[in-house]
């Protein structure tokens, strides 16, 4: 059990306690796709919500149409205030449209829908994901006790550790080592220090004030988390921000390859680290850093190998490797920015996604 800090106040599960949060002022955003639809996990974190009792739980679904109408009558069965954003139904689409924010859809979009309609009824947010087969509802609380006392910005990490094997790849394998290549090559710059200190940065999990929600731009597909971080440091910086221990979660598994692979996911992982730190004064040599990363990836493999030893887990140095290379492919300038507006600043309200969404409902059940 440790109990180290980083830049960033970092609190720690010492006593599995649950601390006194402010949950009923909180709205929670779970995003979820047709793989979510009655599955063992969302049924957990659904169900483990109910034991919370938040301000308001806002579901950012993306679903074909045959499938919208089941899915929502499953999640009325649930005893929670809830609202569902048809991310991609035809009357939000249309909306989106109308305002030039249709665009490329994924995750990020998603999540942005939703979190302008809980900014815009609750003082605190709270985002998580439905994949998680060990999720408590003490999270909730987690996440949000660092906005109770002052901060604006909380994130969530845990291990990623079971069938005997160390998980995490992404983050292990693309985020860390491209992290310390970077900062390598640009010492001390703050950004990198940040974005460094975070203990499980691609984790879905965080909460932040509904005005930091409101003031920070989003990216669209699987970019979301880190570029929220980049955000983070503009809007909250070190002092702002917190990250909490959220134990151990065991989620759904992605193949590197074929289409939502990690493969894929490491694109838009790679372009949003890549745009935040450009925007915060680093100029990364596109040239040497594919190598610089590989180089920093094989130094991580052998330190994750001797820690998979130590704790009598499955390893294979040689399999992660591959994976460093599949992910160096992603390592290139980030190319233009297509995030969506702050809020604060956008031509759309969120009650109208809101309405347009409550009508693209109600035409399916007709």
């Amino acid at each position: 059990m440790e109990y180290g800090q980083e830049r960033i106040a970092t609190l720690h599960d010492l006593t599995a306690s649950v601390p006194d949060a402010p949950t009923d002022r909180a709205a929670v955003v779970v995003p979820m796709t047709e793989r979510e639809y009655a599955g063992l996990a969302a049924e957990r974190v659904l169900s483990e919500l109910e034991s919370v009792a938040p301000g308001r739980v806002v579901v950012a679904l993306r679903a074909p149409a045959e499938k919208v109408e089941a899915f929502c009558e499953w999640l009325g069965g649930f005893d929670l205030p809830l609202d569902v954003v048809w991310c991609n139904g035809p009357g939000v689409t249309e909306l989106l449209a109308d305002r030039g924010l249709d665009g490329a859809a994924g995750k990020g979009r998603d999540v942005w829908l939703a979190l302008g309609t809980a900014a815009d009824t609750h003082e605190y947010v709270a985002v998580h994901d439905a994949d998680a087969r060990t999720y408590e509802g003490a999270d909730v609380a987690r996440l949000l006790f660092p906005l109770g006392r002052g901060y604006d910005f909380s994130k969530g990490y845990y291990a990623r550790v079971e069938n005997g094997r160390l998980y995490g790849r992404l983050c292990r394998l693309f985020y860390a080592p491209l992290i310390r290549a970077l900062a390598d090559e640009t010492p001390g710059a703050p950004i990198l220090d940040y974005l460094g200190a975070f203990r499980y940065a691609l984790a879905g999990e965080f909460a932040a004030t509904s005005e930091f929600v409101r003031a920070v731009r989003v990216e669209r597909h699987w970019g979301l988390e880190v570029g929220t971080l980049g955000e983070a440091f503009a809007r909250a910086g070190f002092e702002g921000t917190a990250q909490v221990d959220l134990g151990r979660y065991e989620h759904d598994h992605r193949a590197v390859s074929g289409p939502t692979g990690l493969s894929d996911m490491s694109e838009g992982v790679g372009a949003a680290l890549l745009r935040a730190v450009e925007a915060h004064g680093v100029a990364p040599d596109y040239e040497t850093l594919p190598d610089r990363y590989r180089e920093a990836g094989a130094d991580l493999v052998e330190q994750y190998a001797a820690d998979a030893g130590f704790n009598g887990l499955e390893y294979d140095p040689a399999v992660e490797r591959e994976q460093v290379d599949t992910y160096a492919e992603a390592i290139r300038p980030p190319g233009a920015d297509r995030r969506l507006p702050r809020w604060r600043e956008a031509d759309l309200a969120p009650e109208d996604v809101i309405a347009a969404s409550r009508s693209d409902l109600a035409n399916v059940r007709e």
